[in-house]
């Protein structure tokens, strides 16, 4: 981490460090739905919260494992689920969890992991592999599982596909899944579990730590064959959770509350706090309410703390710097309390997405040439977050955090650290746009974010010499995601949080055939394809798939293959990257909480989380 923390010294702390501005999800990222929910009359004063931890979320959308998508679900689903694999504090050197051991084969394709013996799921029952083959038969085979690709096609799991039909509120869809019974998943016996890849994989470890991978108890569900399920799907997800994780799920209300509480016989470090309870909603006024100001939270992340509007870089005080590049200080003072301060650059980058069937690409090129994303970062966000110019984050790009800052410096086409309207002009009249002949557009961002608005307002007027006229529209999250999945969005604001600390994981965005949204589950909304740049980013990207072994000689030809696909990303402005965020944690002085790493706060655990007398 080294190189990134030259980067982040240089760009984050000159503007005291900050998170993203946007509320972070885990992989498709932007923000949730701006509702306005009013609490259930728990943890709604610091005297009755006792020795339960009192956190803010965002509104959540499932509890299932292998469903969610988004950060909020995700910081609970950490909590209740156990994985072979975990990020211990969230840093990115994984270690085991469930498992105790492994070996591969002489050919890296066969994995076989050794279970820890003893090992409780809140219903008492014991882990064994069976109840892992089960669980990740669910990630690969159900049509609730979002994430079908992990085990799939990234890990690449050998097994025989087939099409599922299913309908949802957006209509009729075929979904390609893995034929039942056909991946290669064996138990061997009751804590030995063998897994046979299709060919090596790079970062098979550090994938089984996504909480996709999380263990439940075989056949609780049975949404998969071969299983009549002991409750519906919807119960489940819902209403009750079962895993093997240090807390056990107590409740969860929409856009109120959700609760978990010590699970007393966890097989690693039992919690040091009774529970856990997070008000929920995505106004950020009222989170700033309620957690700051009547001091009802115990400890909070970024804007959804402390939102940008109310955000003072001068109030970060006494910084100083760990051996990970972390910053460690004070802010305040709000209403007379001083926070612990602690501000991590973890892996993560926010962009605007075209849809390049609806945007022709000199409108791209000039929105590109017009964008100022260190002016942007500095004064829209306040400095919480530093420029992109990559949309693999510095932590993980090919060489570190120098060779992306001198890639970007010496290669980016547009303008670097400045803003060039001239050019972006001169773009748009040599393709026959003039003062009577504009360009339209429309650019959807969500409606609960108060940054991205004013992002758009400031490029908006960068592009009105340009001859371009861009429209800005408010949606709810969900919303600008179905749109998105529907190919009816012209622009969108998003992010992407990193699943797997590889750029694999953040590039897979951009290869083409993922982004037709005219066939299901795109992974974005950009209908890349038919250009030059579109066939260099589809062979890059074959080029990775072809090398996806640990040797150094596979290493070195996809890291070549990456930067040919955030070239071919340039040439056509599919994304134009505009920042990456600083992640912070605001925590009053009677929390003693660990620091967490790379893999941003979602990814922490709470169990081992003190609370002294609140004041």
């Amino acid at each position: 981490m080294t190189d990134t923390d030259n980067l982040t010294r240089r760009r984050f702390l000159q503007a005291t460090g900050g998170a993203a501005s946007a509320v972070a999800l885990a992989g498709c990222t932007g923000g949730g739905d701006d509702d306005n929910g009013n609490g259930d009359g728990n943890g709604d004063g610091n005297n009755s919260s006792g020795n339960k931890l009192q956190l803010i979320n965002s509104t959540m959308t499932t509890l299932d494992p292998v469903k969610a998508a988004d950060t909020a679900s995700g910081t609970v689903i950490q909590q209740v689920f156990d994985s072979l694999m975990n990020y211990p504090n969230s840093e990115i050197a994984v270690e085991k969890q469930l498992a105790k051991g492994h070996e591969v084969s002489d050919d890296q394709k066969t994995y076989t992991f050794h279970l820890k013996e003893g090992v409780k799921f809140h219903n008492d029952k014991e882990v064994t592999a069976k109840d892992i083959v089960y669980s990740w038969r669910r990630l690969a085979e159900s049509k609730n599982s979002r994430r079908q690709y992990f085990i799939l096609s990234s890990i690449g799991v050998k097994h025989e596909t087939t099409t599922k039909t299913y309908k949802d509120d957006e209509g009729e869809h075929e979904l390609t899944v893995a034929k039942a019974n056909s991946l290669a998943l064996k138990a061997k016996d009751d804590y030995t579990l063998e897994m046979t890849l299709e060919k090596p994989f790079h970062a098979t470890l550090e994938m089984l730590a996504y909480t996709s991978f999380a263990a439940i108890p075989e056949g609780i569900v049975g949404d998969i064959d071969g299983y009549d399920g002991e409750m519906k799907q919807s119960k489940f997800a819902t209403k009750n959770p079962i895993g093997a994780g240090p807390f056990k799920f107590d409740h969860w209300k929409s856009d109120v509350s959700a609760e978990v509480t010590k699970f007393e016989d966890y097989h690693g470090d039992v919690p040091k706090v009774d529970g856990v309870h997070w008000k929920i909603s995505s106004n950020s006024e009222e989170m700033y309410t309620y957690g700051v100001m009547n001091q009802n939270a115990d400890m909070g992340y970024g804007s959804n703390f402390i939102p940008t509007s109310k955000y003072d870089p001068g109030k970060v005080s006494d910084t100083s710097t760990d051996d990970l590049g972390r910053t460690v200080g004070k802010y305040g003072p709000i209403q007379g309390n001083t926070f612990d301060y602690l501000g991590v650059s973890t892996i993560n980058t926010y962009y605007i997405g075209f849809n390049t069937e609806a945007v022709p690409k000199p409108v791209r090129q000039a929105i590109a040439y017009a964008a100022n994303q260190e002016t942007i970062v500095e004064e829209v966000f306040k400095g919480r977050g530093a420029p992109a110019y990559h949309l693999t984050p510095p932590m993980i790009y090919p060489g570190g955090a120098k060779k992306y800052e001198s890639h970007a410096k010496n290669k980016y086409p547009y303008s670097y650290d400045e803003s060039d309207r001239d050019k972006a002009k001169q773009i748009m009249e040599d393709a026959g746009y003039n003062e009577n002949n504009k360009f339209k557009f429309t650019f959807t961002v969500y409606k609960s974010s108060s940054t991205w608005p004013k992002l758009g307002k400031r490029l908006r007027a960068q592009l009105q010499a340009a001859h371009i006229e861009m429209e800005i529209q408010k949606t709810a999250f969900s919303t600008l995601l179905q749109q998105g999945r529907q190919g009816k969005l012209e622009a969108y604001s998003l992010g992407w949080v990193m699943d797997w600390p590889k750029p694999d994981n953040f590039l897979g965005l951009l290869y083409p055939p993922l982004t037709d949204t005219s066939k299901d589950s795109p992974q974005s909304y950009t209908n890349w394809s038919g250009t030059p740049a579109a066939k260099k980013a589809t062979n890059a990207w074959d080029t990775i798939q072809n090398n996806t072994g640990p040797t150094d000689k596979e290493q070195t030809a996809r890291e070549k293959a990456y930067i040919k696909m955030e070239e071919a990303n340039w040439e056509d402005v599919t994304f134009l990257n505009m920042y990456h965020g600083l992640s912070e944690r605001f925590s009053y002085e009677w929390v003693d909480a660990p620091k967490y790493g790379g893999a941003d706060y979602s990814r922490q655990m709470y169990n081992k989380v003190k609370l002294s007398e609140r004041k």
